[in-house]
Order: C-alpha cells, then structure tokens, then sequence
C-alpha cells in the first residue's frame, strides 16, 4: 500500500469515526423530549397531565423548532457544530433533572420550551451539516443512513434498558409507577450529561463553517441574497415536501402506544415491548436505505418507501377490533422498518439541492421549517380528531390522512429525480 493509500484510509477512518460519535449524540438528545413513544400513560398519571395538556406541550415545542429553524442553520454556518451540540446536551440535560422533579403543568412547558431551544436552535441544523460536509458526494445516501440508523440503534439500546429496568422496578420491586419513571428520566439524563463533553473534544472542526463566512464577508445583505436564491429552487421545495410527508408518516407512529394499550387493552409492559421492537427497525431501515440510495438513485428509492410506507399506514384502517398482539407487533414492524427507512434517506436529497457549503446550514434550516411543520400541527390534529371521533374512528382519520400526504411525497421525489437528471444532462 502507497503512502497516499494508507493517508486516504487514515482520512476515512478519521470520518467514520467522527460519524460515530454524532451517531451517538443524536441518539442521546431526543429519547427524553419524547419519552411519551414508550410511556405516555404513565406521564399522563404520573404528572396528572390530560392527553391534551401533554398535545399541547409537543404542539408548543414543535412551534419552537419551526421559529429556530433558520436561525438554527445561520448559527450553524458561524459557530463549530460541536460547541453547538455540546452545549445542547448539557441543556438538556439540566432540564430533565427538573422534569424528573414531576413539577406542574406550567413547569412542564417552561421545560418543553428549553428543550425545543435545546434541539432547534443549537442542535439540528448543527448536526446534519456535520455529517454532510463529512460526507463525500458519493456518501450522502450511507452517511445519512449510518447517522439516522445509529442514531435509531443507540435509541433502541437505551430504550430497551429503560424499559427492562421501568418493568423491574414496577413488576419485581413493586414500586410505584411514578418512582419507575423518575428513574427511567434519570437514567436519560445522566447519558446526556456524560456526552456533552465527549462531543466537544471528540469531533474536529469541519470545513464550511465561520471560515467561509468570514472569508466572503457575509452580512445582513448576504444573508438577505442567500435566502432569496434558497426560496427560488425548486429542488429544495421538493426535498422539505419529501421530508415533511416522511416526517409526518413517522410521527403518527407516537400514537401507536396509547392506542393500542386504548383499544386493544395491552398493558403498558406489552405496549412499551412493541414499540422498543418498532426502535430496533430503525437500524435495519435506515442504514439499508441509504446505502441503496447511494447505489441505485436516491430519489427513485424514496419515493418507492414513501409510497409503501404509506400503504402500510393505511392498513390499520382495516385491521379488525380483535387484532392479536402477533397481528399488531407485524404491522409495526413492518410500518416501523420502512418509516426509518424514509427517515435514513431523506436528508440524503441535500445533495441533490447543489448548495454549497456556505450556505448548507441556511438550506438546512429553510427545509427543516416546512419539513418538520407536523411538530406543530399534528399533535393539535390528532388530539381534536379524538375529540370530535373517539374511538378507532379518530384513529382511521388521523392515519389515512397521512397516508394519503405519503403519496403526494413520493410523487414530490420523483419529481426532484427528474430535475435532477435533466440538470445532468444539460451540464454534459
């Protein structure tokens, strides 16, 4: 082997370890903010909280992450990743020591409040443009998929711990529901905490950061240009709407828990077991996703999974009243493993946008804005379609609405595939 072989090998050696650990941080900031995917009945009693107290709490947090998501990409541009993940860690760290506390509904959206500026502001944007400037062109698709598979594997491993030691303290040592779940938050903070400064001194600085704004001397005018040549693309409104249908498929998987321990009487041990399951699709989804992006076409690969991700949703509104635990643990299975697989390829279509380094944050932040708009309005809709329809009735509602905006998505990356391959073949 040649010098210049072993210093390429170094150099990507030096870049999939670096993926490592923001694979592990991205793991770590959110099982926290949404711990109600495995215990949402439990928070319910333990906090003496109505389902549309804690709707409100996630609608109020995902107006946070929709108001920070472009200056979350400009911070992102000007400030090392790094430094803006570290601090989000230990910030969210902190206010989950409060929450442990299991205060008042006023402290819980105060609590609410700072996490969404914990992973809008300084986190998110920080984070997918450090794996995309890690990545080469060639890698998106793997990168992304490694990052949101990891990120799945590190959630599932903690979650499935969370839940061993919330069934052990609740079922062997008899404590109380509340106790178990103090514990349970506790165990999440601790593991934050203990990241934060691994990221700060783990991972180097990377290249398109406040170097390249200093050196093009950007200011509010700057600011002002790039936002407008942002809005003007085409390519980055098909990929938020690929990200904001994938996203909202994903979410409606929040409300697999309280409606299958609801209207199929599973216990809060079963339930919390099908979905930990569900956690360890995402591993197999999203890594498998992003390495056929990368080898077969990422658009026309998406477009596939949003379209059968959404056919799958669908499926339970046929699914009969007396579904057993085997029916129910297939379709979440199933639903879980293509979901994470949309979610492993989306951010891939950033390269597909042609954004150049400088301005990626600033892109990120714009896509993220309509992209993740459902944490805003889907909890509202989920929780006044159960007001207006109880029963399986809201539930059939809910999700073939959000079947049907799976369709409009797929649609919406093949789209972007044919801009994309026209722009190729013009530039030959």
């Amino acid at each position: 082997m040649t010098h210049t072989d072993e210093s390429r090998d170094s150099t990507a050696l030096q870049r999939y370890l670096q993926l490592a650990v923001l694979v592990i941080v991205a793991g770590a900031i959110y099982p926290l903010i949404y711990l109600r995917q495995n215990f949402e009945v439990t928070i319910l009693e333990s906090f003496g909280m109505t389902a549309a107290q804690l709707g409100q709490s996630y609608a109020m947090l995902g107006v946070l992450f929709v108001i920070t998501y472009i200056p979350s990409g400009w911070l992102a541009d000007r400030i090392a990743p790094r430094i803006l993940m570290s601090f989000s860690l230990a910030f969210a760290g902190v206010l989950g020591i409060w929450f442990s506390t299991m205060p008042s509904f006023e402290s819980v959206r105060i609590i609410f409040a700072g996490w969404g500026l914990a992973t809008g502001l300084t986190f998110w944007s920080a984070l997918i443009k450090a794996t995309a400037i890690l990545a080469r062109p060639n890698e998106q698709g793997r990168f992304f998929g490694i990052l949101d598979g990891g990120r799945g594997l590190v959630e599932a491993l903690l979650a499935t711990i969370a839940v061993g030691l919330f069934a052990y303290w609740l079922e062997s040592l008899g404590q109380d529901p509340a106790d178990a779940l103090r514990k349970v938050i506790w165990f999440y903070v601790v593991f934050m905490l203990a990241m934060s400064p691994i990221v700060l001194f783990a991972l180097k600085e990377n290249r398109g950061g406040a170097r390249d704004v200093s050196e093009d001397g950007a200011g509010t005018s700057r600011l002002l240009d790039d936002l407008k040549v942002i809005a003007t693309r085409p390519e980055i409104w098909l990929a938020a709407v690929c990200i904001l249908t994938g996203y909202q498929l994903f979410w409606a998987t929040y409300s697999f828990s309280a409606y299958f321990q609801i209207h199929y009487g599973l216990s809060a041990v079963a339930v919390g077991s099908i979905t930990v399951a569900k956690l360890w699709m995402r591993p197999i989804g999203a890594a498998a996703a992003g390495f056929a992006g990368d080898f077969l076409d990422r658009e026309r690969v998406l477009g596939a999974l949003l379209l059968l991700a959404a056919v799958s949703l669908a499926g339970f509104v046929v699914l009969p009243a007396g579904a057993g635990t085997a029916m129910l643990l297939t379709m979440v299975l199933v639903i879980g493993i293509l979901t994470y697989a949309v979610r492993g390829i989306y951010w891939a279509t950033l390269e597909s946008c042609n954004v150049p380094n400088r301005t990626k944050g600033l892109a990120i932040g714009a896509i993220s804005l309509l992209g993740y708009s459902p944490d805003i309005y889907l909890p509202l809709i989920n929780g006044a379609l159960l007001e207006r329809f109880p029963g399986k009735l809201g539930y059939d509602i809910y999700f073939s609405g959000i079947a049907i905006m799976g369709i409009f998505g797929a649609l919406a990356a093949w789209r972007l595939k044919a801009i994309v391959a026209a722009r190729s073949s013009e530039s030959t």
